[in-house]
């Protein structure tokens, strides 16, 4: 614990250095781009404008209890783009360290620091992302008022996951390759076995009681409800994606502080 704490206490003295690096890596992210930022806006727009037009203009697809065209449209895009960003971390944070192996070398270098860098450099391209998101439900009339608050504490729990997982996964990997790529292939099995692209409505009954053990259910069930049903989310789909994500991480931060000695000889 106290190995924890002396953790959190370093990356906190070296904030300035940490959002020096996000800076950084955002601007070098499009430094020779003839578009440079614009790509960030032109990419989510235009899966934006093409999950409208295809399901809710083409397609005419609706969900159950929703009279809105634009139903299916928002619930697809509340999944992916919340999929998206939990993705990119812990896809990312599998090879966190083994990327940044020269630096870890040296002595001086804040090494608890990546994770936090990797994380807000994945805020900011879902803070843009989801930006445009919002703007749309506001010029299509589907702004969910007050209840878009609700998405605060959903999001602070998926980022708790996010972080926690990745930091598991980016310690096993550098002693143990086959981690990451396992992972990698299931977790194409993780993004079906989440009701993203399908309503949970439309599984049997008996399988719907097992998708509360996936700790993204919950999660992405009360982005669902706020931005598609304009609801507050029920708080207790939470509290298993909240217990799950406190273990993974105190797991990736005990196993971080024991082995950080132990990555750079390995790396």
């Amino acid at each position: 614990m106290t190995s924890i704490v002396q953790t959190l206490t370093s990356t906190w003295r070296y904030r300035g250095f940490v959002l020096g690096s996000v800076k950084r890596e955002f601007q070098a992210k499009y430094h020779q781009s003839l578009l440079g930022v614009l790509w960030t806006l032109i990419q989510p727009l235009a899966m934006i404008l093409v999950y409208t037009l295809i399901f809710s203009q083409v397609m005419k697809t609706k969900l159950l209890g929703v009279e809105t065209g634009f139903g299916y449209s928002i619930y697809l895009c509340a999944g992916l783009l919340t999929w998206g960003l939990f993705a990119e971390m812990v896809s990312k944070s599998q090879t966190l360290f083994i990327d940044n192996a020269n630096v870890l070398k040296k002595v001086n270098f804040p090494s608890a620091t990546l994770p936090l860098i990797l994380m807000l450099n994945a805020l900011v391209n879902f803070g843009i992302v989801f930006s445009l998101f919002l703007l749309f439900l506001l010029i299509s009339g589907q702004w969910p008022g007050w209840v878009i608050w609700g998405m605060l504490p959903v999001l602070a729990v998926q980022l708790m996951l996010s972080l926690g997982l990745g930091l598991v996964l980016g310690v096993l990997n550098v002693f143990f390759r086959d981690v990451g790529q396992f992972f990698t292939v299931f977790l194409q099995f993780w993004f079906w076995l989440t009701p993203i692209v399908y309503p949970a409505s439309v599984l049997p009954s008996d399988v719907q009681a097992y998708l509360h053990a996936n700790p993204l259910y919950g999660l992405t069930a009360s982005y669902q409800q706020i931005l598609v049903h304009q609801q507050w989310p029920d708080f207790s789909n939470l509290a298993w994606p909240l217990v799950f994500s406190v273990i993974v991480c105190f797991l990736g931060a005990h196993l971080f502080s024991r082995h950080a000695g132990e990555m750079v000889d390995e790396l």
